[in-house]
This record gives C-alpha cells, structure tokens and sequence, in this order.
C-alpha cells in the first residue's frame, strides 16, 4: 500500500506526478541554499564586503571537498529506487543502513579534511590577504558540521527514492528558521562576524540531520532505519559507489574548474570578488531549480528501471527536459531583469553590484542549457550508466574551462571572457550527452520503437 508520502513513478500518467516530486525538491534545494545566502546576506550588510569575500571565496572549495560523497549519495539514491520499484525488501533494508554507515563514516573524515586544507588551498587559490584569515575561520568551522550535512542529504536521498520529496521540505523550514535566527543573533547582538554565520549553519544542519534520522526511523516502510543495525554490507556498498562514485569524481573535478575560475575571480580583486559571489548565490537558486529535475529524472528512471517499465523511460526523459528547459529561461532570464535589485539584497556597494550583475548578463541567462546536460546525465545515472556521463562532463565541461581559463581568459583578462566560457561548455556537454544517450538506451533495451526488451543489468552487475 502506497503512504501518503510516496509516489507510484511506475505506472500512470508522468507529467502530474513529475511536478508533485520535483516542486518540493525545488523548494527544499532553495531552502538549503538559503543557508548560506543567510549568511552571506547578513555578512554582507552587517559586517562588510571583506566579510562578505570571505564566506563567498570558501564556496568553490567547500563544494569540491564535499561533491564526492554527495556522489556517493546519488549512488545510494538509484540503489534505493531501484528495490523499491522491484519490491525487494532485504536488498532495500541493507541499502538503507549502508547509506547512513557512510555518511557518517564521510563526515567525521571530512571535518578532518576540511580543518587541515582550509588555509593551505584558499592561499593556493590566491585568496587575498585581506580575506583570507576570515575565509579560513568560516571554512574550518563549516567543516565542524559535516557529519550532519552528510547524514541529512543521504537521509533525503533515501526518502526522494521512494518518492517522498515533502517531508524533507518540512525538515528543511525548520532548520533554515533557525539558521537565519542564530545569523541575526550571533552576528549583530554578539558581533561574531564569520563565525557567527559559520556557527548557525552548523546548528541548523544537525537539526535537519536529527530530523531525517527521525523520520527513517519511524516510518513502517521498507525503507525504516534501525540503528543498531547500522553498518557496512559490502555488496551493497560496491554496487552504491559503482554508481556514485563517477557521479561524486564528476563533481569534484567540475569544482576544481570553478576552484579556477574562482582563482581567476580573486585576480580582479576584492570588489570582483564580492560582486561574483553574489551573482554566484543568485544563479545558486537557478541551478537548485534545474538541479531538482535532474534528482528527478534519477529517481524516476531508476524506479522504472527497478519495475522493469522500460517503456516509460523516454517519456520521463523528454517531460523533463522540456520542465527543465521552460524553468531554466523563466528563472534565468527574470535573475538578469531584476540583477540590480537582487545583487543590492547582497551588498548596497555600487561597483559591486555593476560586477554581479555583468556575470547574471552571461551565466543565469543560460542555465537552461546546463538543466539540459543535467537531466540527461540523469537519465543515463538512472538506466545504470555512470561512468560515460561522467566522462562526457568532464571533457565537456570540465577539460574545456581548464583549457579557456589558461588561452583566452589569459589572453584577454576581462570578466566576460571569464564568464562566456559557461554556456559554450554547457552546449558542448549537452550535445555530447544527447547522441551517448540515444548509444546507451538501445544498448540497454533497444531502439526506442522497439519494445521493451528485459536486458536491463542489475546494480550488482554493471
């Protein structure tokens, strides 16, 4: 019997159940983000644009250490999917405690990672002087909190397997109320500065955390969390990061181009800085939008995969790609219309804002491409390809930045050169993902006016 949580992605009409998965997906992503918007926000109008650099210049790194368990999450998603839509109760029971097991594991390791490289790498990136003792104060205190991070988005990923995308949403209110209270009180009542917005996220995440451990264990679903039982089944951990860890490498290697073109930023300066730290949170609620029909696209093919629905797997490709596209050049285009009224939510500093919105101009009136190469990526995850759109990024996108940062962004030192290179990597990327997914799909189960064949692998097999 389906809970009133849950979602039947295997049978019936899509496009209705696509957006009642992806609407609270969108709005639970804009709430994470809000964590640090939060703290950017309040740095920014209560403590300076030094301060505001400062939290804005650890976003790159903090996303590059973190991205290859947020893969590994992804992994424990499709598994998770997989035996739910196959009813495989035991694989699904084994799934579950690994997921958590490895979240925790992950998160202790990364306090560790994250304290130990914070000063090092933000000077390798060129943070500026006047920055970067601020930068590494809000980075090491970040880190403190990993473990919650970790357990909350792999707990999500768990939930948003089974189609429940709500109650993640609830969890998420909760902890950002509080999170924007502890901002307003540690920094203006206490004067704390960066770490006073540091100090508030990490409090709001172990709330969130605290929650989805709640949930999982208490539900009466196939999915319930025992903790006792928690540990490693070596199965299902080989097969989760057979998936995930292409998917988490893909990550880490695409922020080690942003750490680039984040270095690059920090060379025009701090005013620079600032302006593209703001834009970058701006387009962050873009990306989060088109990001959470990728989760979707991931969730749903690799139910129907696990339900043996080959049939409906175009249908949930296409229905995507066509959301991800109308919500790419909605929300892009309206962030550049409105550029100068939102950047000045960030900071009142005139040149600042001149700088934000030069980036808002570029990169958000394009993220409807990037929601196109996310999706397909999404949909190959889902079929059980990993490694080939991780290899397709990663030349794409990836490889192609490096490239642009060193030739013509050398060349000719201005932030449109910087930023161009954005959307020409998002059209190659694209491109190369559409023609290898027409490759793999008929590999998988044939052409698509073909029929459903029933060769699709098994997680364990591929």
């Amino acid at each position: 019997m389906k809970r009133s949580y849950e979602i039947d992605m295997c049978s019936g009409p899509l496009l209705g159940k696509i957006l009642r998965f992806s609407v609270p997906l969108i709005f639970s992503g804009v709430l994470q983000l809000m964590f640090n918007a939060a703290d950017i926000i309040v740095v920014g109008r209560f403590t300076g644009r030094h301060a505001l650099a400062a939290v804005g210049s650890t976003s790159a790194l903090i996303n590059l250490l973190v991205n290859l368990f947020i893969g590994i999450s992804v992994g424990a998603n499709v598994m998770a999917a997989r035996y739910y839509g196959s009813k495989s109760e035991k694989e699904m029971h084994q799934t579950v405690h690994t997921a958590i097991f490895t979240a925790a594991l992950g998160g202790v390791i990364m306090i560790f990672v994250g304290i130990a490289l914070a000063k090092p790498v933000l000077s390798l990136m060129g943070t500026p002087d006047d920055v970067l003792s601020h930068a590494v104060l809000y980075m090491r205190i970040y880190f403190v909190g990993m473990p919650a991070f970790m357990i909350y988005n792999f707990g999500a990923a768990i939930l948003r397997a089974v189609g429940d995308t709500k109650r993640p949403l609830y969890f998420l209110t909760i902890a950002g109320i509080v999170n924007v209270f502890f901002n307003l009180f540690f920094v203006i009542v206490f004067k704390m500065g960066v770490a006073g917005v540091a100090i508030a996220t990490v409090i709001s995440q172990c709330i969130s955390a605290v929650l989805v451990v709640r949930c999982l264990v208490r539900t009466d679903g196939m999915y319930r969390l025992e903790l006792k039982q928690v540990h490693m089944h070596r199965d299902k951990m080989a097969a989760m990061l057979k998936i995930g860890l292409p998917a988490g490498f893909q990550g880490v290697v695409f922020n080690i181009s942003n750490v680039l073109v984040q270095s690059s930023v920090n060379s025009l300066g701090s005013v620079a800085i600032a302006g593209n730290t703001a834009a970058n949170n701006i387009e962050g609620f873009i990306y989060t939008a088109t990001n959470s029909i990728y989760q979707t696209s991931l969730s749903f093919t690799s139910q129907n995969m696990g339900a043996r629905q080959y049939k409906r797997v175009d249908r949930i490709l296409l229905e995507c790609l066509m959301i991800v596209t109308v919500l790419g050049v909605v929300l892009g285009n309206g962030a550049y219309i409105l550029g100068h009224q939102l950047v000045g939510i960030y900071s009142s500093d005139a040149e600042v804002i001149a700088y934000g919105v030069a980036r808002l101009g570029i990169v958000s009136v394009s993220y409807a491409l990037c929601g196109i190469m996310d999706v397909f990526a999404g949909s190959m995850r889902g079929i059980g390809c990993s490694v080939l759109p991780m290899v397709v990024s990663l030349t794409g996108a990836c490889l192609f930045r490096v490239i642009w940062i060193f030739t013509a962004f050398r060349a000719i030192h201005t932030p449109f050169i910087l930023y161009i290179s954005y959307p020409i990597s998002w059209i190659l990327t694209a491109s190369m993902h559409a023609v290898c997914y027409m490759v793999m799909r008929k590999q998988k189960f044939g052409p698509p006016k073909a029929g459903p064949r029933p060769r699709a692998q098994t997680a364990e097999q591929q």
